[in-house]
C-alpha cells in the first residue's frame, strides 16, 4: 500500500470521526459561579475554581443580586476555546446564543448565561472581576487551569 492510499484511509475511515478524542462528543463538566451580596460584600461564590484541560465545561453563571454584574477575565479568555454562550430568559428559554471569542460577559439581575468553553492552557488566572471598583473592594475570584 502506498502512502497516499494509507493517508486516505486514515481520512477518510468512519472511525476516524468518532476516535476516543473526538471532542464534539464530550459530554460538558457543569460548573457554577454566582455574582452577588454576601454579608454587605459584592462577590463571586465560589471565588476559586479548578479546572482541567481537554475538558469541555458548561459555566453557569448567576446574578443573584440586584445589580447588573459582569464577568470577564482575559487570562481565562486566552487560555480556553469557546463554543458558545447561551442566553436564557427568566424561565429557562433560549434568548440568545453567542459564537466566537468571549472577554466579559454582563448579566442582569436575576439572569445567568452558560458560557461552553474547553480550556486548552494550563495557568491561574486571576484577574476574574467584575467592575474595576468592586474588584478594588474585593469582588474577585481565581480560575486555575490545570
Amino acid at each position: 500500500m502506498n502512502r497516499y492510499r494509507i493517508a486516505a484511509v486514515l481520512f477518510l475511515s468512519p472511525l476516524a470521526a468518532l476516535a476516543a478524542g473526538d471532542l464534539g462528543k464530550q459530554e460538558a463538566t457543569n460548573v457554577t459561579i454566582q455574582m452577588g451580596v454576601d454579608k454587605g460584600q459584592h462577590r463571586f461564590t465560589p471565588d476559586t475554581l479548578t479546572l482541567e484541560t481537554g475538558r469541555l465545561y458548561a459555566m453557569r453563571i448567576e446574578n443573584t443580586g440586584s445589580e447588573p454584574y459582569y464577568f470577564g477575565s482575559n487570562g481565562l479568555a486566552d487560555a480556553v476555546y469557546t463554543r458558545k454562550v447561551v442566553a436564557k430568559d427568566a424561565a429557562g428559554k433560549v434568548v440568545a446564543e453567542i459564537y466566537g471569542p468571549i472577554r466579559r460577559i454582563e448579566v442582569a439581575p436575576g439572569h445567568s448565561v452558560e458560557w461552553w468553553f474547553l480550556p486548552v492552557r494550563t495557568g491561574k488566572f486571576d484577574d476574574v472581576m467584575s467592575k474595576r471598583s468592586q474588584a478594588e473592594a474585593g469582588m474577585r475570584a481565581t480560575i486555575e487551569v490545570k
